[in-house]
This record gives C-alpha cells, sequence and structure tokens, in this order.
C-alpha cells in the first residue's frame, strides 16, 4: 500500500470532523428537506461506506459495533440491501453524535490496520477502492457544506455556520467571448491520476465551432435580467422550467435577500451584502437557461465546455470568488485558462447536455457499480467546481450531475455562442 493512499485517508477523516467542530449536536441533525442529509448522517455513512467495500470483504475478523448501521446509513446501494429512507435521516437522533464519531473512530482503526498490510493478497483491490473511498468522502465533504447552508437557512436567525469575511471579488471587466474551431476531439479523462467511472471512456466526438465567455455571469447581470422581468416571460423558458418556477415562486436566486433595506445574500458567514461583481450561485439549470436565451446567447455543452478547459494555458487567476465561502478550507484549484477565468474553484457550471453514458461506457461489476451509472436519467451535467470543491476534483473531465431544478449547490452560468453570434 502506498503511502500517499494512506495519508490521503488519514487527512480525509480527519477533515470531515473538523468541518463538523463549528456545529453543536442539534445542527448535526439538521435535514430541512428531503435532498438533503444532516452532517451526522454523511460522518456515518462514508464510515459505512469503507465498512461495507473494504472492511466487511478484506478484513479478516472485523466485527462492525453495530449491525444495524448496514440499513440506517447506506445510502442507495440495492445490492447491499434496505435503506433506511433518505427523506426521513433527520429523524435518526439514535445513535447520537457521540455514537458516530465512535463509529468513525471504529472504522479507521480496522481501515489502518487493513491499509498497513502489505502482504495482503488483495492489496491492489484494497488501495483501488480506498481511493476511491476517499474521493467519495470529498464528494460527501462538498455535500456537507451545501446540505447544512440549506438547513440553517431556513432558521429566521439565519445563523452563520463559521465567522469570516466572504472575499470581495475584484471588479469583472465586461465579459469577453473567446472562439474555438472545434472539430473532432477526445473528451474524457486521461492519464493515470483517479477519475470516476462516468468519466471514462475517453472517446472522439465532433465540436462544431463555439465561442464561450470568458466569465461567470454576475449578480448584477442577473439581477438586470430579473429587472427586465425575467421571471415573469414564458417566452425566455423552457415548458417545465416554467412550471417549476412558478410552482415554486421563484424570483430570484436562492438565498437572495434584502437586508436593512439592502441587497444582500446568506452564506455560511451569515448575512453578508451582495456583491454586484460576484458571480452569481445557486441558480438552477432552469434558470441559468432563460438567462442565457434573455442575453442572446445560450449554455455550453458539457463537452464545449471540456475542450475550452483542456485549450487552456495560463495560471490561476483570482480575479473573484463566488462568495468564497470557505476558500480557506478548500484552496482553489488553478483558475484561469487561456483567457478563461472561473473555471474552478467558484461555481458549478450548468450545461445543456444530458447526464448519460459515454460511449463504451459500462459499470463495474456488483454494488460498488452503482456508484454513478444508475442516475444516468433526467439530470443534466455541470463541469467546473466550486468553492467548496476539494481541489484535487478540479478537473476538465469531471462530470457533476444534478436535476435542471435544483439550486441549492454552488451552481452558477456561464454563457457559449454560435459562431455566427447566434444562440
Amino acid at each position: 500500500m502506498s503511502e500517499n493512499t494512506e495519508q490521503q485517508y488519514k487527512q480525509t477523516r480527519a477533515q470531515s470532523l473538523a468541518f463538523c467542530e463549528p456545529l453543536n449536536d442539534e445542527d448535526c441533525s439538521l435535514q430541512a428537506a428531503d435532498f438533503v442529509s444532516p452532517p451526522k448522517w454523511h460522518l456515518a455513512h462514508t464510515s459505512w461506506f469503507f465498512e461495507t467495500f473494504l472492511l466487511k470483504p478484506f478484513a479478516d475478523g472485523y466485527l462492525t459495533p453495530d449491525s444495524r448501521y448496514e440499513v440506517l446509513f447506506n445510502s442507495y446501494y440495492n445490492g447491499v440491501g434496505e435503506q433506511f429512507p433518505r427523506p426521513n435521516r433527520g429523524l435518526l437522533s439514535r445513535p447520537t453524535l457521540t455514537d458516530v464519531i465512535a463509529y468513525r473512530a471504529h472504522v479507521d482503526a480496522a481501515m489502518n490496520t487493513l491499509l498497513s498490510d502489505q502482504a495482503h493478497p488483495e492489496q491492489a483491490t484494497i488501495a483501488a477502492r480506498t481511493t476511491l473511498g476517499v474521493e467519495h468522502e470529498r464528494q460527501h465533504q462538498e455535500l456537507f457544506f451545501t446540505d447544512i447552508k440549506y438547513s440553517l437557512a431556513v432558521n429566521p436567525l439565519l445563523p452563520t455556520y463559521i465567522e469570516g469575511t466572504a472575499c470581495s471579488p475584484i471588479p469583472n471587466r465586461p465579459s469577453e467571448w473567446h472562439r474555438y474551431e472545434g472539430g473532432l476531439t477526445e473528451i474524457g479523462h486521461f492519464g493515470s491520476e483517479f477519475c470516476f467511472d462516468n468519466e471514462l471512456p475517453r472517446h472522439k466526438v465532433f465540436v462544431a465551432a463555439f465561442e464561450l465567455a470568458d466569465r461567470l455571469v454576475t449578480n448584477s447581470e442577473y439581477q438586470a435580467f430579473i429587472n427586465d422581468g425575467g421571471y415573469k416571460r414564458p417566452e425566455l423558458w423552457l415548458s417545465d422550467g416554467w412550471t417549476t418556477a412558478n410552482q415554486k415562486g421563484w424570483q430570484a436566486p436562492q438565498y437572495w435577500l434584502q437586508h436593512e433595506g439592502a441587497a444582500a445574500e446568506y452564506t455560511l458567514h451569515g448575512v453578508v451584502p451582495r456583491e454586484a461583481d460576484a458571480p452569481v450561485c445557486h441558480i438552477s439549470g432552469y434558470e441559468a437557461d432563460a438567462y442565457a436565451r434573455w442575453a442572446g446567447a445560450r449554455l455550453p455543452t458539457e463537452f464545449e465546455w471540456e475542450l475550452a478547459a483542456v485549450s487552456s494555458t495560463n495560471d490561476a487567476d483570482t480575479n473573484s470568488v463566488a462568495s468564497s465561502e470557505v476558500a480557506s478550507y478548500h484552496p482553489r484549484a488553478s483558475n484561469g485558462h487561456a483567457g478563461l477565468r472561473q473555471l474552478y474553484g467558484d461555481c458549478w457550471q450548468w450545461t445543456q447536455s444530458a447526464y448519460s453514458a459515454y460511449h463504451g461506457f459500462s459499470p463495474s461489476s456488483g454494488a460498488i457499480g452503482e456508484y454513478n451509472g444508475k442516475f444516468m436519467s433526467n439530470q443534466w451535467v455541470l463541469r467546473g467546481s466550486s468553492c467548496v470543491t476539494h481541489r484535487d476534483q478540479a478537473r476538465a473531465s469531471y462530470r457533476n450531475f444534478f436535476y435542471p431544478q435544483d439550486r441549492w449547490q454552488f451552481s452558477g452560468i456561464r454563457l457559449a455562442r454560435n459562431t455566427s453570434g447566434n444562440p
């Protein structure tokens, strides 16, 4: 087992606990909607993952502290067995937070023993699954922030997760368009570094010539869309989007509010003034699509986005930081590419691409193969990364995916258009 694998395991596990330190026990059980999970559940589920896919099959004599955890903390792995209903995770007052932390310590002790066994006959499989488990836990760290922000925001007190000041963005220059000639290009992960199975196989696609905006849409630009009746003009919206926006009463991005008569937004640092030049964030795919149509543009395809990202040459450009609510926890990845800004580290960027399998995709066998493939239905792809994404997961081939009505994620807008200047 490589020393790096063991080190990443220990660092990631410790980091998850550190993220919970600003919370109290009541906070750790919060679940304000059925699509979010309590912090306590994230801590337990990531431990369940290592227990289920590593310790039980590979650690001789391993005993779980409670066999009922197999049901309580199984997320969606039907091949493993029954799951406790996701909308009811906030009702799990027992096991307590103390019990869950003890469960993590139990799993960690067994994992440390397993990882130190250099003579284990399944060492290669153990290393690969440990890496997957670490990447899985990093995804749950990101969900920790999006979920706790949503759950805290329903409280009229608008609690602060952690004291601090969001980074003020440097005023953006007017958006510029960058042209890409397209053609037959290779898409998908390449190299020996880790990637998720949905980033494979690398394959060729044809991309027509297109233009991509060099930066993300800002709060002030989105405000102009609102001022022009953007939420009241059905011609701008996809049919499902128009229905959803009206049913949910959307009039602005999630977490926008008026505070003492001034434009503000709720962040993990509490209520802060709304920065006009910061990227607009917490936007649904439907809102992103409507804005793009209003702006005389469109959303990029995921292939256009990836082609532009891998065509990059410049180093990091830190012009703006999308509220940068927890940037001190996850240092930003390289952010500027061949004149493109804010590819990584601000907001996930909606594409118009449906989340589906690449040609030749084949999930792993067994329950672990349920990781990504089973969700390739009715969702849209987002590219890039956000201010709460682990920097090692910010890569051009990463395919995030959510339903187009979702907006509790740190998601924003980058515009595209055809080379004729038309959408």
